[in-house]
């Protein structure tokens, strides 16, 4: 790293400016970081002008090394710990990270599973066999298997994303088993960052015959973002290494 002296803790001085020009920053930038937290607290001259050293200047390249992986707010929480030698505190943000990370790939898995089995799915008159057997299911159990409210289930009917019938006594909603997969699949979805209105196509693409393209294509770029995600988490555990190391 070009910035980095043998000693970066006592070596040569740097303006915001050069710690800003490499990676593409406002000096106001690299202040501000400063007053968040983010790298150590600066020098100062007689005149009262920060100084800062190369040590600072890894701290923000761990710092924009781990905001691809983590996120803006958790990467400036890891980096306050550090700088406030709450090393244990840093390491536990990361592994909260990691373990959002795997929960992410389980529910890109169960979604992968549910679009095979719509693939396999059984003609129409199994189907509505099956649908009579079991009766259909009501608001409030479908909202507790999916770990829900009722009220985010009916959010989704606005959204045109579940279509369950009334009961023509009670005029309770009834989910046949076509409405609980799409209540499941929505829910998979959202747990994966999609908005609804990017949702309710892809559901109603389902519902109609050789209509699982949409969904395909969502679950690829689902899972491109999972793996360059993992890749930013090496790259920021690398830069966040070295800075650690040059700590002490």
């Amino acid at each position: 790293m070009g910035l980095v002296a043998t000693n970066p803790q006592s070596g040569r001085q740097l303006r915001p400016i050069d710690l800003a020009r490499r990676h593409g920053l406002s000096a106001q930038a690299v202040r501000n970081y400063e007053e968040a937290g983010i790298l150590p607290a600066a020098g100062r001259t007689p005149h009262g002008y920060r100084t800062y050293t190369p040590l600072h200047a890894l701290a923000l390249a761990a710092f924009l090394a781990l905001v691809p992986g983590h996120g803006h707010a958790t990467a400036t929480s890891i980096m306050r710990a550090v700088n406030e030698d709450k090393v244990d505190e840093a390491f536990r943000l990361i592994d909260e990270s990691h373990t959002q990370s795997l929960d992410d790939r389980r529910t890109l898995r169960a979604v992968e599973n549910a679009l095979r089995d719509l693939g396999s799915a059984t003609a129409p008159d199994t189907a509505q066999e099956r649908r009579a057997a079991t009766g259909g299911t009501f608001i409030g159990p479908l909202a507790d298997e999916l770990g829900i409210r009722p009220a985010t289930l009916r959010k989704w009917e606005r959204a045109g994303l579940v279509q369950p019938r009334r009961d023509p006594l009670t005029g309770y909603r009834v989910y046949d088993e076509a409405d609980v997969r799409d209540a499941q699949l929505a829910h998979q979805l959202r747990r994966g960052g999609y908005l609804l209105e990017q949702i309710a196509p892809l559901i109603a693409q389902v519902r109609a015959a050789g209509g699982l393209e949409p969904l395909e294509a969502a679950l690829h770029d689902w899972r491109a973002r999972l793996s360059a995600r993992a890749l930013a988490m090496l790259s920021g555990a690398a830069e966040l290494e070295t800075y650690l190391n040059e700590r002490g």
